[in-house]
């Protein structure tokens, strides 16, 4: 045996890459560049030796038989593998860089081994491949990285191990997780080494952390490139569904069940704990630190729904020889609102308060919102008021705005300011006392409501069911009902609201203060000024509007037949109203606003994307629940209905005691059907998750159609 070998003759050992991995061979024969080799299996093969690795040897002469050559294979192979596990690769590197830019494998093994033979040569050659972050191998040479190119392929063999341990340890989890949300299987707990289910592990733990944030994040934004090949990878034979995210997180058990994803992508923290980093602020600013303001010893009343805590308007009529003088009482936040803090960076990211079955989400922590700051009877608290003159037939003359504390007397509920309007009230009503006010209030509402009907107003009277939610989990039921209704106590302090709004916006003009303006530019025909409590009617007017948007020019609203209106009643639950307040309340004291139009405008920028983070979750959330309750109810029931919309494809029908509208194939529906039809609808394939909803069948309703 010769340890110094140049050329791969017969009896030689070599090593070659097949499949990124080196193996070991013995040459049979050479011939022309051509190698015919034995390998450990006992098997042959062909090789170029271009292909051969530069370090050959030892030479075992007279090429001996199969048995002794598979047994000398199989020793270097072993010695070889040991020895390359001890190589030190780090300080190799160390040594080696800035000494040579590239070397062959016998120079590094001679760095640290003394005469280094065939197989220790080998070793360092195998150890150099494996080592792919400080080495590259271009035979016959390693070139060695710096330390910057290191550093970075570190990196990137680190991520790669992660991404490559996340898809084997994570694909066959995931797919086990949709047999769960599917409910074809159950997940066992975890613990004690035991399996999922079926006999799916288990991921580890660092590769759970990384599949819940994967998950996390594709549930947050479905359109996100980050990571979008690794989820493929993952993805790869599940069904392609809505929200998929969303439910192998609720079948993990990582998300309760029901799990509000919309507050998720609006960044919205539910509850009231998101302000706790801020609570030493928000401790100064509930214990009442502000501004002097003068008393006004005006006795307001409020009127709220029965659950309201944030109660931020309130007013007091008189009546006066041609008409009333108002004065609606706002809550007022911005007289020591601390702007451009991290509080109310926090507070303008939330931009408004959120109303859900399953709870309220205020943009205020509620110990200023529904505490220090809301305006509750009997409590002085900070107000903005706003004093008006309306004549007899709804003119809005004179207006005044101030900075005052107020007392309210009263904090009523719609049902109990209804039943004294009707009447009907009780001796021990808590609204009894306040007849006089409730009346005076309602005679005014309705001169200002005829006004701005005759200017063009279109005001639309829906139904508005509620929804109340009774058990836990997925146990949970969906009860809906429709509230006792208070149609003149809800016009009272609409109307109140609407004229304290248009106040601001045309002071703002006439005093050239920039403000936050709900505008509906659009022109509507005359004929749709009015009234309106048909759903096909409702439907064809709403075709010929607009959404409204916020802008700072001030432009007209269509729907409230106003040429400006700049939203200020609700400061405890809208940033926009706050900002407005502010405005006003700074103009009022030191004679300029607090921001000019170009700073009002910038400011936009950044609640506009807020406030519709917050709206998608306002209307979808409800929408859910909703939904859940006709699946919960079956697909035997017939549900009441108008035709609203009908084509050659489709038609849409409007259930207006449920408040949804609804659309079918139009083959269900007799020839006739036309908007304004009335029917009956059987429902099915409820899909609460995927907003899915369809009519399943349609019949007559008082003889109207026949059944199709």
């Amino acid at each position: 045996m010769q340890e110094s070998v140049r050329y791969p003759a017969p009896g030689c050992i070599v090593e070659y890459l097949e499949g990124n991995a080196v193996q070991i061979a013995m040459v049979m024969e050479e011939a022309g560049g051509k190698l015919r080799l034995f390998l450990p299996n006992r098997r042959e093969t062909r090789l170029t030796s271009a292909r051969v690795l530069p370090w050959l040897g030892p030479l075992h002469e007279g090429v001996p038989g199969k048995d002794e050559m598979a047994r000398l294979l199989e020793a270097h192979k072993a010695r070889r593998e040991q020895l390359a596990a001890a190589v030190p690769v780090d300080e190799l590197w160390e040594l080696a860089q800035g000494e040579v830019e590239a070397a062959p494998a016998r120079w590094f093994a001679e760095l640290m081994e003394t005469a280094p033979g065939p197989d220790e040569v080998a070793a360092y050659g195998r150890a150099l491949l494996a080592c792919k972050s400080h080495f590259r191998f271009q035979p016959p040479d390693f070139q060695v990285y710096d330390a910057e190119t290191v550093e970075r392929r570190l990196a990137e063999q680190k991520a790669r191990e992660e991404r490559e341990a996340l898809v084997a340890g994570g694909a066959a989890f995931l797919r086990l997780l949709w047999e769960v949300a599917s409910g074809r299987k159950a997940l066992a707990p975890q613990g004690g080494g035991a399996y999922a289910a079926e006999g799916v592990p288990w991921p580890a733990p660092e590769v759970a952390d990384r599949l819940k944030a994967l998950l996390r994040a594709r549930m947050i934004d479905p359109e996100t490139q980050e990571d979008d090949a690794l989820w493929r990878l993952l993805a790869k034979g599940l069904p392609d569904v809505p929200h998929l995210p969303l439910q192998l997180l609720m079948a993990w058990g990582e998300l309760p069940p029901h799990h509000d994803f919309w507050l998720d992508r609006a960044g919205y923290d539910a509850g009231d704990t998101w302000w706790q980093p801020f609570a030493p602020e928000v401790a100064q600013l509930a214990a009442g630190a502000g501004p002097e303001l003068p008393p006004c010893e005006l006795p307001f009343i409020s009127i709220d729904s029965a659950t309201t805590r944030d109660v931020d308007d309130a007013f007091y009529v008189e009546e006066r020889p041609g008409g009333w003088d108002v004065t609606v009482a706002l809550a007022c936040p911005a007289a020591s609102w601390p702007f451009g803090s991290a509080l109310d960076k926090s507070v303008l990211h939330r931009a408004t308060s959120i109303y859900l079955p399953e709870g309220d989400c205020h943009m205020l922590p509620e110990r200023l919102g529904t505490d220090a700051w809301s305006l509750r009877a009997g409590e002085e608290r900070p107000a903005f008021c706003v004093r008006a003159a309306v004549d007899n037939d709804g003119t809005v003359g004179e207006c005044r705005f101030f900075a005052a504390r107020a007392r309210l007397a009263a904090n009523l509920a719609y049902p109990d300011a209804q039943a004294v309007l009707d009447g009907a009230a009780e001796a021990d009503n808590p609204a009894a006392p306040h007849a006089a006010q409730l009346r005076m209030g309602l005679a005014l509402a309705r001169a200002r409501q005829a006004a701005r009907i005759a200017a063009g107003a279109v005001v639309m009277e829906r139904p508005e069911p509620q929804l109340a939610l009774e058990g836990e989990g997925w146990d949970t039921t969906v009860r809906l009902f429709c509230p006792e209704p208070a149609a003149d106590a809800q016009l009272l302090v609409q109307e109140l609201m609407i004229l304290a709004s248009s106040a601001l916006a045309e002071w703002g003009a006439v005093n050239h203060v920039p403000l936050l303006h709900r505008t509906q530019d659009v022109a509507v025909p005359r004929e749709y000024a009015g009234i309106w409590t048909e759903p096909e009617d409702m439907a064809r007017i709403l075709r010929a509007l607009i959404p409204s948007t916020l802008e700072v020019t001030p432009r007209p609203h269509a729907a409230l037949a106003l040429p400006r209106y700049a939203p200020v009643t609700s400061p405890l639950r809208r940033y926009p109203d706050l900002v407005n307040e502010a405005q006003a309340l700074h103009m009022l004291a030191t004679g300029t606003p607090r921001w000019d139009a170009e700073a009002l405008a910038s400011l936009l920028d950044q609640i506009s994307p807020a406030l519709e983070g917050a709206s998608q979750v306002q209307r979808f959330r409800p929408r859910y629940w909703k939904l859940l309750y006709f699946r919960q109810q079956g697909d035997k029931v017939w549900w009441p209905g108008v035709i609203t919309e009908e084509n050659e494809a489709f038609a849409t029908v409007n259930l207006p005691e449920q408040g949804l509208i609804v659309r079918g194939r139009r083959k269900l529906f007799d020839e006739r059907a036309a908007p304004g039809m009335r029917v009956q609808v059987r429902l099915g394939k409820v899909q609460p998750l995927y907003n899915e909803i369809q009519i399943l069948e349609v019949a007559p309703a008082d003889g109207d159609m026949p059944v199709a």
